[in-house]
């Protein structure tokens, strides 16, 4: 697996490490999300190198790895866990949401903050007789001791509603109330406000399903893509946090193709924040983008 037809770097000396991750076992409505990491990839041949809101092409300046793919649940705790992820960001694709806190587990340290984008909640100690449900992911990031900033939820369980209400490790943010300007800018400024490590996990349903229709448990309303921009923006050019990983997950790919480069896109956008907040802009042009030939 490549991304943007780039040669993989090792894993010592690459800046970006990528983590497919096509784990599925508790979807309850459109199946096909462990085929996202593949689809995604191969979407990511088709974007220009050249960013266009920061003005560089980042992939000059930054090495990529992209990692063997996981399928099975059990290994991507430990898998993690042996990735040496110092100065470099982990981005992982799943794969349904329940990877989440496999990750979490082995590159955080306990009171970071979770910025969670989801249509839906999560928050079920189990689901359907599963404790690794995809319903699951928010209460057990929670139990590993974490902070969450939840932003564009739109569908929830009644005891999920109190929870979000009365937990004081979550800072809620519904997808109704920040179609308020006042509202968004909160949420944006509480980003800009963050100390110390920080997880973004992003659920592809967050989005408007008319911008993103492959998704296995779509929601009427969601985010729009500069939406999303300005979070990452926040994020990474906050100069008081670490972002210590990044997750995709939750898309089914489907036929227009649409979704997926959705979400390449999405993923270059994060690849070029990080880098130009980190500084590599500045450095020399020793990239994956220096070792190929291209028109």
């Amino acid at each position: 697996m490549q991304y943007q037809f780039l040669p993989n770097a090792s894993l010592d000396d690459a800046d970006i490490v990528i983590l497919p991750i096509a784990y599925e076992e508790s979807v309850c409505a459109k199946e096909g999300t462990k085929e996202a990491p593949l689809a995604i990839l191969k979407a990511s041949e088709q974007l220009e190198y050249y960013e266009e809101d920061l003005l560089w092409s980042p992939m000059k300046y930054l090495q990529v790895r992209v990692c063997e793919e996981i399928s099975e649940y059990e290994k991507i705790a430990s898998f993690v866990s042996t990735l040496p992820l110092k100065n470099k960001l982990l981005l992982s694709i799943g794969g349904e949401h329940s990877i989440t806190p496999e990750i979490t587990s082995q590159c955080l340290d306990k009171k970071s903050t979770i910025v969670f984008l989801d249509a839906h909640a999560d928050l079920r100690a189990s689901y359907q007789g599963s404790t690794k449900s995809h319903a699951t992911p928010a209460h057990h990031l929670l139990e590993q001791g974490h902070k969450m900033i939840m932003i564009g939820i739109r569908s929830l369980f009644e005891s999920e509603a109190e929870r979000v209400m009365s937990d004081a490790n979550i800072e809620y943010y519904s997808d109704k109330e920040l179609q308020k300007s006042a509202v968004k800018e909160k949420m944006l400024q509480s980003l800009s406000n963050l100390v110390g490590d920080v997880y973004l996990s992003i659920d592809m349903d967050v989005f408007n399903p008319a911008l993103v229709p492959g998704v296995g448990t779509p929601q009427p309303g969601g985010i729009d893509w500069y939406f999303a921009i300005d979070i990452i923006e926040r994020l990474f050019f906050n100069k008081k946090i670490v972002v210590k990983g990044v997750d995709i997950v939750e898309l089914v790919p489907e036929s227009s193709q649409v979704s997926q480069v959705f979400a390449a896109k999405l993923i270059q956008k994060i690849i070029s924040f990080w880098g130009k907040s980190q500084g590599f802009d500045t450095k020399e042009m020793c990239g994956s983008q220096m070792s190929i030939e291209y028109e």
